[in-house]
């Protein structure tokens, strides 16, 4: 489980996160959704430690990323926005290595890679260099990376952009199987058609604000519109979720 509280993060004199506070359950996908500079992937750099929360916390299985933020890694598998990969090493090569990090043994780490690989449908290049792979090639490397020790807890940050169809339709199957398996899976997105296929409960974010929050036919009611795009577009204008 994942949990905001009171997050906020400034930069200089602009304030991206002005007290964010959700939760993100188990056996469940919530979406993080909103426009471009809403303080979504703010949001989720402080999940995952890369950025250290001004004030608030976040929990992880209710550990706390301030108080012990190597726990709190260990507890989660992040794709983040423009995930890079080591461009010397083959996809396999990078998967078995952040499993050799996670402190998988040897025969582990290279069976589930070789897992991996077959899920998200890798095997033609598996076993090129990373250097020259397209970008739908190297997110599905920096996933199977992500993905590696069998997380209880998945980030991931717009993990459908520069994929081709199969390869979301793939994503999409994969994260279903992960809700089916009890996992708590947060994802960032502004593909509608994806939130609204794939999530249980969505966190609206605008202007660093939570402006709705709870089950997408909730949103949808208590915006007044029947469409999620409609109810986004809604809230965007400064409507309330009613």
């Amino acid at each position: 489980m994942l949990e905001a509280r009171g997050l906020t993060k400034s930069f200089g004199k602009v304030a991206a996160v002005r007290g964010v506070s959700f939760s993100a359950r188990d056996g469940q996908i919530t979406g993080l959704l909103g426009p471009n500079g809403a303080g979504k992937s703010t949001t989720l750099r402080m999940f995952y430690t890369v950025l250290r929360p001004d004030s608030g916390d976040a929990l992880i299985d209710e550990v706390s990323v301030t108080a012990d933020p190597l726990a709190a890694r260990r507890a989660i598998g992040v794709l983040s926005h423009g995930a890079g990969i080591y461009n010397h090493l083959t996809a396999r090569e990078n998967i078995a290595y952040f499993g050799e990090l996670h402190g998988l043994e040897r025969e582990a780490r290279e069976a589930r890679a070789a897992e991996l690989i077959e899920l998200l449908e890798m095997k033609p290049f598996a076993d090129r260099l990373a250097k020259g792979f397209s970008q739908g090639q190297r997110l599905k490397t920096a996933l199977a990376r992500a993905l590696v020790h069998k997380p209880r807890n998945v980030l991931l940050d717009e993990p459908t952009n520069g994929l081709d169809v199969m390869a979301v339709r793939n994503l999409r199957k994969l994260l279903a199987q992960l809700r089916e398996a009890g996992h708590c899976v947060l994802f960032s997105s502004h593909v509608m058609q994806e939130v609204e296929q794939l999530c249980d409960e969505v966190i609206v974010i605008s202007g660093g604000q939570v402006v709705a929050a709870g089950a997408l036919a909730d949103i949808r009611s208590r915006a007044g519109n029947a469409q999620l795009e409609d109810a986004f577009v809604h809230l965007m204008d400064g409507g309330e979720a009613r």
